[in-house]
């Protein structure tokens, strides 16, 4: 029997991730080993297309306050359409000295495009937590096929 090799590859999605200028979700992502797409940090530099579906990792702004937790960069990626209907879920840094709002950018941005928040991490995540999403990932996009 003939097995396409094609067709028995589980489809992986992509990352797309904003990191500020601190860097901690960028290397979080950098420690994750998979590929990703950085949206710009500048806001006046042209905002990326998903071509793809994608999961977005996003820290946390706004010290726990709803208004303002989610970068504006990130609302402004959202505000496109196509971007928006491929996004498949979230993974959120923050803060957990913020009691409640840790990860609230990840809770505000799964009501609002209804997908799952998949993951919250601290800062720029430990060794376990990597670990979790790496894994995690794989196996969300396995189950997307």
């Amino acid at each position: 029997m003939l097995v396409d090799a094609a067709a028995a590859t589980p489809k992986v999605g992509s990352l797309i991730y904003f990191s500020t200028k601190s860097g901690n979700t960028h290397r979080f992502v950098q420690k994750l080993g998979l590929a990703a797409q950085r949206l710009p940090l500048g806001r006046d530099e042209p905002t990326l297309h998903a071509t793809a579906p994608y999961i977005l990792i996003t820290p946390t702004y706004g010290g726990g306050e709803a208004k303002g937790a989610v970068p504006g960069q990130v609302i402004r990626f959202l505000n496109d359409e196509q971007n928006r209907r491929l996004i498949r879920g979230v993974i959120a840094a923050g803060n957990t000295n913020f009691g409640e709002a840790y990860g609230l950018a990840g809770r505000v941005i799964a009501e609002k495009c209804r997908v799952p928040l998949l993951y919250r991490f601290e800062l720029f995540g430990t060794d376990d937590d990597v670990a979790k999403v790496r894994k995690g990932v794989e196996e969300f996009w396995k189950r997307q096929t």
